[in-house]
């Protein structure tokens, strides 16, 4: 009896592997170590984004409103929030708190994986993901509040299956922090998460818009930005610099853009991408008819890698949503996105090697600046194709067959052999 009581106890606790933490421990003392600049890697500072940027935002925040007369602030109003947090740590100055809180919020991610790992018909591979994901980018995981909206989706998810009304006010929660956490409900099949986040992104915006002067300048903003150096449409502006197209890349809106000739060209057929996406995503919604727990996930999933590739920004941070996403999926036992999310993590790698450490290559568009934006937008694009392909796979029913030819009874006659 007593052998029977320690394999069950054996088979309870196998859930939590014990490299898990400490793995988790060695790779964000690296992170923290770089953005604290007691090491660092080659390229550009990264860390200036919040030690400037955002530090002067929240001088502006502080006075009530939102910085009207900065076209960089790019950003749902509960961005705000984000970016005045680190007076939650007022014995900090603002980078150092900002990135404490980002640690912070990596471990809350963290325990929210390895906990539900635990559950039946889970598994540790998510917590995996998540340990193993994030460093790849290295010093920018922290360095943008990116992390923390990656939290908030997350938990969103992974109450989504138990808690429809939670996981709709998260997700509301969560777009009015960054706006691509709405695309969570995308797989959402009861009516209760979408009531909840319509109840709560109309009384969060309503606060905000009666409060705080401002609050929705960043809808015009974010409309006057153009192709980003990074992006797919980038790409296409990379090869055509170096067959003598005569454009400059700029930091115009907050990046680093392309401007010149026939842009505009490449930024309407980026919309029209975001487009086939968005009406690929309303077919398969229409479509599908097989929901199981991991469904959701993996909708989410896709739905995010379908918009990330196809926008006219593909910024570095964007890798932390995907390896967020990527890693819920991966808590479900029966979830088939693990191929997509390997290459995700491979592009987060690929990521860090264009940006800090090779930007200047991509600025000037030269063969391995090239090549580094090449092979991490492949990655991106299948990824975002062989999810798509897998969602579709598993939750549309296959056409219907046509019945099978009447069979001609056979006659005693005909039977008979000669």
């Amino acid at each position: 009896m007593n052998g029977g009581r320690t394999g069950a106890r054996v088979k309870r606790t196998g859930g939590w592997p014990t490299a898990l933490p400490w793995t988790w421990c060695a790779t964000r003392l690296a992170l923290l170590l770089l953005v604290f600049r007691v090491v660092s890697l080659p390229g550009a500072d990264v860390t200036t984004d919040v030690s400037v940027i955002y530090q002067s935002w929240s001088e502006v925040l502080r006075q009530g409103t939102f910085p009207l007369n900065d076209v960089t602030w790019q950003y749902p109003p509960a961005a705000a929030l984000a970016i005045l947090s680190p007076a939650l740590l007022p014995f900090l100055g603002y980078a150092p708190a900002f990135f404490v809180l980002s640690c912070l919020a990596d471990l809350v991610v963290f325990g929210l994986l390895a906990y539900a790992g635990r559950r039946p018909e889970r598994s540790s591979r998510g917590a995996w993901i998540w340990v193993a994901g994030l460093p790849l980018l290295g010093p920018t995981a922290y360095a943008r509040y990116d992390l923390m909206v990656t939290a908030v989706a997350v938990a969103a998810l992974l109450a989504g299956t138990r808690y429809p009304r939670v996981m709709g006010a998260l997700a509301a929660f969560g777009a009015l922090l960054k706006v691509w956490p709405a695309l969570l409900l995308v797989g959402a099949t009861r009516l209760r998460a979408w009531l909840s986040a319509a109840v709560t992104a109309g009384g969060i915006a309503a606060l905000f818009a009666v409060a705080t002067p401002g609050a929705f300048a960043f809808l015009a903003f974010q409309r006057d930005r153009g192709t980003e150096v990074e992006s797919l449409g980038g790409l296409v502006l990379h090869v055509a610099r170096r067959f003598g197209w005569p454009g400059e890349v700029v930091l115009n809106y907050g990046s680093v853009e392309f401007l010149g000739p026939y842009v505009g060209v490449v930024d309407k057929a980026a919309v029209a991408l975001t487009a086939g996406a968005v009406s690929w995503l309303l077919l398969w919604r229409l479509r599908a008819t097989r929901f199981e727990p991991h469904t959701l996930a993996d909708a989410a999933f896709t739905a995010v890698l379908l918009l990330t590739v196809t926008s006219r920004v593909i910024s570095p941070q964007y890798l932390v949503w995907l390896i967020g996403l990527a890693a819920v999926c991966g808590c479900f036992r029966a979830s088939r996105a693990g191929r997509p999310a390997a290459l995700v993590l491979a592009a987060a790698f690929v990521t860090l090697l264009e940006f800090p450490i090779g930007f200047v290559h991509v600025i000037v568009s030269d063969t391995y600046g090239v090549a580094l934006l090449l092979l991490r937008n492949a990655l991106l694009l299948t990824a975002a194709l062989t999810a798509a392909r897998t969602l579709w796979r598993t939750t549309v029913p296959a056409a219907t067959a046509p019945p099978p030819p009447p069979r001609t009874p056979r006659t005693k006659e005909a039977s008979t052999s000669p």
